[in-house]
């Protein structure tokens, strides 16, 4: 072996025995001293206030000057990873209202907690405006509480102030909320033990089959300590293969529907992020075209965002007049110096600032590209008939853009709840992550402001729906799809002579 050898191997050696020790001695109840907090919370601040285009697009400089101090003052003498996240950052970054500047834990901690189950609030909870339903109990000997019951206070708070607490610590575009309303409802029990911490037993106050009020103390959810242990009787299951992996995940990323008997397609996508989506959507509108579909669902309530030359592509298949993206588009630095070694993907964000950019008499840094292009829609498989797009709170970011393109033309309707993507825009295009030295914790960093198109009043709503499908509590307890339920009957009346129209709760 020579000594370039050894030398190579050496290092190899330091370098992944290091990686292997730092994760196998990882603990999330290491505490980190008040200074070392501190060091991070300070750095964190002068990135965004340096490099944050719209910073101060909802908050005033001097309410956020405000936020920034009583944070800062707020850290203890030694906190831990979780309590600075959760106590100190998320606050923080909800004063923002950009649904795009959120913290995450760090690598170590998301692969110390990857397939754990840990203590947490029992209940599951579908939430809306200042309703709580039961959707799960993960004390399943519990003979009280039951699928479908009304919650109506935890541990002495309304569910209004429930949510309204819980929603400081969420951030989202300007003042749309009705993303926040989803995370509730997808994992309310991530959200109460994090913000309200872990007690023995939990104060609920329900509505029973009489619909009069009840309280009752609740245990707290503690699995057994080798819930990670299989079984030996009990075998695994088989392995994908990589073709079914793939192929589930194509399917989870979009997949195309047809019924037959009302000749109506339904194309379902969550994100314009991945699933080579050029291929899907040309193959998707040819078969369209070739057999003569003349209403189509667009289903984008789940799509959180992505590519926006992806979400272009879309509208040009189905928009009835050209359009733009972008009023404006910009950001208010050319580059991350001087703190590039915090921020991920730091050489292609600075090049991106540098060859996309050009500063204007305003002084900010301009992505022309979006501002000037005009677009135009395809020619060969562009869809001519009635579009049926359905959204609600996490219809996010890129799709937002798509909603606003398209909303207001003739044969689109956009039918569901409000977008969580800010209406008037948002901030996004380039998102990468900064990682404070100390803790690790990450925080999404946008580098550019888009204002949209034919934008509207600067109000921090989302996208609106042209016809509003609100959560219906029949069709949560039977487990049915009431906004697509009210989409086919409206093409069906159609078809029949009579299309239904207006709110639907």
């Amino acid at each position: 072996m020579n000594r370039l050898t050894l030398t190579i191997y050496l290092f190899l050696l330091v370098v992944l025995g290091s990686c292997s020790a730092t994760k196998k001695n990882y603990t999330p109840y290491k505490k980190y001293s008040r200074q070392k907090l501190q060091q991070d919370f300070t750095l964190l601040r002068n990135i965004l206030e340096k490099k944050h285009p719209s910073l101060y697009w909802y908050t005033s400089k001097d309410s956020m000057d405000m936020y920034f101090d009583r944070y800062y003052n707020a850290i203890e003498d030694s906190m831990t990873e979780q309590q600075f996240g959760w106590k100190i950052i998320a606050p923080l970054t909800d004063k923002i209202h950009c649904g795009h500047t959120s913290f995450g834990m760090s690598k170590a901690y998301n692969k110390w907690v990857n397939n754990r189950i840990i203590p947490s609030f029992p209940l599951f909870l579908k939430v809306w405006n200042d309703t709580m339903v039961i959707t799960g109990n993960l004390n399943r000997k519990d003979s009280v509480l039951k699928r479908g019951m009304f919650i109506t206070a935890i541990n002495g708070l309304s569910t209004t102030a429930l949510t309204e607490k819980m929603f400081t610590y969420m951030t989202e575009d300007g003042n749309a909320n009705n993303v926040n309303y989803l995370r509730l409802s997808n994992n309310f029990p991530y959200y109460h033990r994090n913000i309200f911490g872990l007690t023995r037993e939990y104060t609920v106050t329900y509505l029973d089959a009489n619909n009069q009020q009840q309280t009752i103390k609740v245990p707290l959810f503690d699995p057994p300590r080798d819930t990670s242990k299989r079984p030996k009787n009990i075998p695994p299951p088989p392995p994908f293969s990589k073709k079914e992996r793939r192929q589930q995940m194509m399917a989870n990323t979009r997949s195309l529907a047809v019924d037959t008997a009302n000749n109506t397609a339904v194309i379902t996508l969550n994100t314009f992020a991945t699933g080579k989506l050029r291929k899907f959507f040309r193959q998707t509108f040819r078969y369209i075209k070739k057999t003569g579909i003349k209403d189509v669902v667009l289903d984008i309530r789940s799509n959180g965002g992505g590519k926006i030359n992806l979400s272009t592509l879309l509208t040009k298949y189905v928009t009835r007049r050209p359009f733009k993206v972008a009023d404006s588009s910009f950001a208010v630095a050319r580059s991350l110096h001087p703190y590039s070694k915090y921020i991920k993907e730091r050489f292609i964000n600075n090049l991106g600032l540098i060859f996309l950019t050009h500063k204007k008499k305003d002084g900010m840094y301009h992505f022309g590209m979006w501002e000037r292009k005009l677009y135009h829609a395809k020619h060969h498989n562009h869809f001519d008939g009635d579009l049926y797009v359905l959204i609600n709170g996490q219809t996010f970011s890129a799709s937002a853009l798509f909603c606003n393109a398209v909303k207001g033309q003739p044969g689109i309707k956009i039918i569901g709840e409000e977008a969580g993507g800010g209406w008037y825009g948002n901030s996004g295009i380039m998102i990468p992550d900064i990682t404070l030295p100390n803790t690790h914790l990450r925080v999404r960093l946008p580098l550019f402001r888009l204002v949209q198109y034919h934008h509207v009043a600067k109000d921090g709503r989302g996208v609106m729906p042209d016809i509003y499908i609100g959560t219906s509590y029949d069709a949560l307890i039977k487990g049915y799809d009431k906004k697509m339920q009210v989409v086919m009957d409206m093409i069906k009346g159609k078809k029949a002579g009579n299309s239904p129209t207006g709110t639907t709760n």
